[in-house]
């Protein structure tokens, strides 16, 4: 895969961009947002009837890791802005302070390197790798526990947290959990794409954006493409055989299926793309990556 043209864009109806610095009053929103992620999403969880390869849903639930590079050694600023969204909307996430540090790591560069999204054009610019390159701080957020149901609510917090983060002076932002990164100006894009979803109560889209921010896809394994992250929207990751297209077409069926997952449930979307739920065993159960509810694998 190289390192620009391997991804193409999907197309995606992105609806309103209006970042949440420019809305009146956001404080409802918040106030909504917050009592989501405690008292959990109408999300249905993902069920199906038991006619497929998957043992059953696994005690595993998934959080957020995210790291933010600050441009100095002053990490209160980061401090500040990320306690000040937790207090606000982002319950249960916290600093992680064993790992952040005021001063710069070496591996960044490389990490962000093999992390950058691949699908959308123009993720990443070189000023984002010149950033990256030049950092001096790295701050580690952790987000809490996810059950199922209230994973898209959590995520959309996480991506409203990382805005605060960027109006104190983040200067590269990268999820773990999946292995994720995209440079300031698209990270703003998907924020942007958050805040209209929560101000149309928009599931569908919520999801979406959730996806497009927190997960990776295609990864190459085998013969199939595949989608990491998934399980941060609540959902099942997806694997496509790559003799169903270019990665192109491949990422537009991994999106497809997932949406269809949201709006129709598992099993539709199972008849419906002629798949089977199998248990995820790319990953063990302790790696943030591991999907505890399953792989949509679509056959040859």
């Amino acid at each position: 895969m190289n390192q620009r043209g391997a991804c193409l864009a999907i197309d995606a109806q992105r609806g309103a961009t209006k970042n949440i610095n420019q809305k009146e009053d956001v404080r409802p929103m918040f106030s909504r947002l917050k009592n989501l992620i405690a008292g959990g999403s109408k999300a249905a969880p993902v069920a199906h009837d038991g006619a497929v390869a998957y043992t059953g849903r696994s005690s595993v639930k998934p959080r957020h890791i995210l790291c933010i590079l600050g441009g100095d050694r002053d990490l209160q600023p980061l401090r500040e802005a990320a306690n000040a969204a937790i207090a606000k909307f982002a319950t249960g996430f916290s600093i992680d302070e064993a790992y952040s540090q005021a001063e710069p790591d070496q591996q960044m560069s490389r990490s962000f390197s093999v992390c950058w999204d691949r699908v959308e054009p123009d993720a990443w610019t070189t000023a984002d790798e010149e950033a990256v390159r030049r950092h001096q701080s790295v701050l580690y957020v952790v987000g809490p526990r996810m059950a199922q149901d209230d994973a898209v609510a959590v995520s959309i917090g996480a991506l409203f947290l990382i805005d605060w983060l960027i109006k104190a002076g983040a200067v590269a932002v990268k999820g773990e959990s999946a292995g994720v990164a995209h440079g300031l100006h698209r990270w703003r894009e998907l924020i942007g794409m958050g805040a209209a979803a929560m101000e149309h109560d928009h599931g569908l889209a919520q999801s979406r954006v959730c996806r497009w921010a927190f997960a990776k896809r295609p990864l190459s394994s085998g013969n199939y493409l595949e989608s990491v992250g998934f399980h941060l929207a609540g959902l099942p990751d997806v694997h496509v055989p790559q003799s169903r297209g270019s990665e192109r077409e491949i990422v537009a069926i991994m999106d497809d299926v997932a949406d269809e997952i949201v709006k129709q449930g598992i099993d539709a979307a199972l008849r419906a793309y002629d798949a089977r739920l199998i248990d995820d065993r790319s990953y063990e159960q302790d790696d943030f990556k591991f999907n505890p509810y399953g792989i949509v694998k679509l056959d040859s």
